[in-house]
């Protein structure tokens, strides 16, 4: 099956063999079935999203109250998934995925809602995302993209970054007692 788990419980790689012939390719890039299966649940998409961003910028750490379907058709991203959810055995722990044009995967990712996912753009980079939910700004947070507890190795230093996305809390903000963070 083309569906793969991760060490973080609800975060699943959705990976289809890329045909290709004279006239370019094709790939299938997710079947409703087998991602019910993997979940042991059906999935439920709601809103689909596209965004497009410029070399260097970087988006997130976002966590949202739904369930994501993320893809990079063109460009080329770093998508980080990290586990921000206090009572889980992998909190902290990240997922570093290369998505999109080579030397990309061209992998679907599914991100449970709960989970803190963000993504740089090494090139002009389309990513989409179909969401479980409508769009609500209820119920959203966000953790600083340079948190010092996930220690992610961005490729770059000084990315363009919303000004939102800048003033996110760190972990240790969000959940000042949790062992974790000691």
């Amino acid at each position: 099956m083309p569906v793969h788990r991760t060490a973080i419980e609800g975060l699943l790689v959705l990976n289809w063999d890329m045909h290709h012939d004279e006239r370019g390719y094709f790939k299938q890039t997710y079947q409703h079935g087998e991602l019910a299966q993997a979940l042991c649940r059906e999935p439920r998409l709601r809103q689909g999203n596209h965004s497009r961003s410029q070399a260097r910028v970087l988006r997130g750490f976002h966590i949202e109250p739904w369930d994501k379907l993320i893809y990079v058709p063109r460009g080329l991203a770093t998508c980080v998934v990290a586990d921000v959810r206090p009572d889980s055995p992998t909190f902290g722990a990240t997922e570093h995925f290369l998505l999109g044009d080579s030397p990309g995967r061209l992998d679907r990712v599914f991100i449970h809602r709960g989970l803190a996912n963000a993504f740089y753009s090494h090139a002009e980079t389309d990513y989409l995302n179909d969401v479980s939910e409508e769009y609500n700004p209820t119920g959203r947070g966000g953790v600083v993209w340079n948190d010092p507890h996930l220690n992610v190795p961005w490729p770059d230093t000084n990315p363009i970054l919303s000004e939102a996305d800048r003033q996110h809390p760190t972990l240790k903000a969000l959940f000042p007692s949790h062992p974790f963070l000691a």
